[in-house]
């Protein structure tokens, strides 16, 4: 089978098209003739070791029909249309774990269902308990909105009934957001709008800042804040890691800070956020409350393109590669 593998160091990432044996399901696991998956941006960044190492086979979305079952999978059969997260979605057959697949809504197309994985369940953990906790009626601010998972963050908050406020230097990708049912747009790359924020929420703040930006604007997201209002860190495009804390209005605030990534994370707490999808998430993507953003759609063969597309900052959603 055909697959493509992503090889990066500390001055390039580079993309390595390899053929392989069709891959065979250990216990737990499911193999699916997949027809999409995704680019993101966590595993692209030159440099960044954090998803998968210096070598790996790329993509960590997929749709597709299940192919294969490992021993112990119940409540799959051959045949099936899954998505999900997946080990290595770059390629024309690829393993998954059967807790981290989903049976695929009818109303989805492979591209849209492609797009889901990382970003909405990233956006999920973001926004629900144990982490942002936000809640119908509170305000959510999207540093970055136009990315895969601000785009999915956005939808969410909105499905939630909840004010969302967004940031981006596009003024049209910002009329793409308020026309998927963004409040405000605020069209800035600088660390120029805890102002605004307050000014639009009263002089209150924001009660969730998600930070898709990195350290030039967590200084700005904090002073953007509402009292008991809580940031979390999920991107660092502007290549900035680290940044000032204010542990006064930290401490005075009872600000809570923290981080979401899937690099760490165990076997045990990715089954348990993928339980909270399918609960509190899944019902919007099967009912239509929400429908995954696709920006572009490249064929297999075309996957550097679709990485320089990604690399440009073009993009409004996700950026998707059809496999099959």
């Amino acid at each position: 089978m055909k697959t493509c593998w992503i090889k990066s160091d500390d001055k390039s990432c580079e993309l390595e098209y390899r053929e392989m044996p069709i891959p065979e399901p250990k216990a737990g696991e499911i193999v699916i003739r997949n027809y999409g998956s995704s680019l993101n941006r966590g595993e692209l960044i030159v440099g960044s070791v954090v998803h998968g190492g210096p070598l790996k086979l790329g993509g960590g979305d997929g749709a597709g029909v299940v192919h294969a079952l490992g021993a112990g999978v119940t409540g799959f059969k051959v045949g099936d249309k899954v998505f999900g997260r997946v080990m290595g979605g770059w390629a024309e057959y690829c393993v998954a774990r059967a807790e981290q697949m989903l049976p695929m809504p009818e109303r989805l197309s492979w591209e849209q269902a492609a797009s889901v994985g990382i970003a909405f369940l990233t956006a999920y953990e973001l926004i629900f308990p144990p982490y942002g906790n936000l809640k119908k009626g509170e305000t959510l601010l999207v540093a970055g909105a136009s990315s895969g998972v601000g785009v999915a963050a956005v939808q969410i908050g909105k499905a939630l009934g909840c004010t969302v406020i967004g940031t981006s230097g596009s003024v049209a990708k910002l009329a793409k957001l308020k026309a998927l049912g963004m409040d405000h747009g605020i069209n800035t790359r600088k660390p120029d709008f805890a102002a605004k924020v307050k000014e639009l929420t009263g002089g209150k703040g924001t009660d969730l800042a998600i930070n898709l930006v990195g350290g030039s604007v967590f200084a700005e997201l904090v002073r953007s804040l509402a009292r008991k209002g809580r940031i979390g860190i999920v991107g660092y495009v502007d290549g900035v890691l680290k940044a000032e804390i204010d542990l006064n209005a930290l401490h005075a605030n009872r600000f809570v800070v923290f981080g979401v990534s899937n690099s760490k994370a165990t076997m045990e707490e990715k089954a348990d956020a993928m339980r909270g999808f399918i609960r509190d998430v899944l019902p919007m993507l099967n009912d239509g409350r929400i429908t995954p953003v696709v920006d572009k759609v490249y064929a297999f063969n075309e996957l550097p393109a679709a990485k320089k597309y990604m690399d440009s900052d073009s993009q409004m959603g996700k950026v998707v590669v059809r496999v099959q």
